[in-house]
């Protein structure tokens, strides 16, 4: 079993930057792809940006340039910086793990961009 933790939310204005935090239980080394997700209201959810062990990563069109995923495989966690952010950034940024054919997801965590 992992579980995930995110932190990290927050109410922020358009153009302000923002780090998000997702803890693992379990040796982040273990799960092959971890990533970030969003689910804003009305829309469906979708990837932000992943990363694995090995640190390819993958993002989003909409948030290439400004959104940075990494990961510190000795605190087994995994981040995402978030700047020049906008309002449509405003979501629920969920954390994913796939460890084997199981994926795992966090709690999730707000995010707010408002003037």
């Amino acid at each position: 079993q992992v579980q995930l933790v995110e932190s990290g939310r927050g109410l922020v204005q358009p153009g302000e930057s923002l780090r998000l935090s997702c803890a693992a239980s379990v040796s982040i080394l273990t799960i092959y792809r971890m990533g970030w997700y969003r689910h804003a209201p009305g829309k469906q959810r979708e990837l932000v940006a992943t990363i694995t062990t090995g640190g390819s990563t993958n993002y989003a069109d909409s948030m290439k340039g400004r959104f940075t995923i990494s990961r510190d495989n000795a605190k087994n966690t995994v981040y995402l910086q978030m700047n020049s952010l906008k309002p449509e950034d405003t979501a629920v940024y969920y954390c994913n793990g796939e460890r084997g054919l199981i994926g795992y997801w966090g709690q999730g965590t707000q995010v707010t961009v408002s003037s």
